[in-house]
């Protein structure tokens, strides 16, 4: 599937998607601008008010909370690297989508708007996905996470912000293979037992 970098250009291409979809129906009324989506670290929340901070409202922030490995496809794709020598690395990667807008209303907005792309696109495939060496026939699934509202809260707990509205999503499968395939040592059989007797 990917290199290295698939996990920012799954990023990237969630970024792209969700852009283009506010600027094709702006959730804000006329004359505000379309907001944007924008990947963010820990370390932007605690900036938000800053003159220089990238959470500047209207936005959707997406935090790339968790990466785990996939664990319906990992023992498999485990198999077909012993086959031929490549690493394959199956993953989920768990978002936290948050509207930040001036009002309660226009932050509802931006996120029925964002739920509303994603659900009208949840395979990203083809020029869907941005960069990252992807191969032909390669799609990340992307839907809603099943969190119960206490983990997302517990989550908020260990970022420098208070709680806000955030929905958890997770995109799925990303595969992250070996830059090559690593020569397989050759199997030599060797038959032990007793030579025969010589000839008298």
């Amino acid at each position: 599937m990917a290199a290295f970098d698939c996990i920012a250009a799954t990023g990237r291409s969630l970024e792209r998607l969700l852009t283009a979809a506010f600027a094709e129906a702006n959730p804000l009324p006329a004359p505000a601008d379309p907001p944007h989506a924008v990947l963010i670290r820990t370390e932007d929340l605690a900036a938000v008010g800053d003159a220089s901070a990238i959470i500047t409202p209207p936005v959707l922030t997406l935090l790339l909370y968790r990466v785990d490995f996939n664990k319906t496809t990992r023992a498999g794709w485990s198999a077909v690297g012993s086959v031929d020598g490549r690493s394959y690395l199956p993953l989920d990667l768990h978002f936290l989508l948050t509207p930040w807008a001036t009002n309660a209303e226009y932050e509802l907005r931006i996120l029925g708007r964002a739920l509303q792309a994603l659900e009208s696109h949840p395979s990203l495939s083809g020029p869907l996905l941005a960069g990252g060496g992807w191969a032909a026939g390669d799609s990340v699934q992307v839907l809603m996470e099943e969190v119960s509202t206490e983990a997302v809260m517990r989550t908020f707990d260990s970022l420098p912000h208070d709680y806000k509205l955030s929905v958890p999503y997770v995109a799925r499968v990303v595969r992250l293979d070996s830059l090559a395939a690593v020569p397989q040592p050759e199997v030599v059989t060797v038959t032990a037992g007793l030579a025969p007797s010589p000839a008298p």
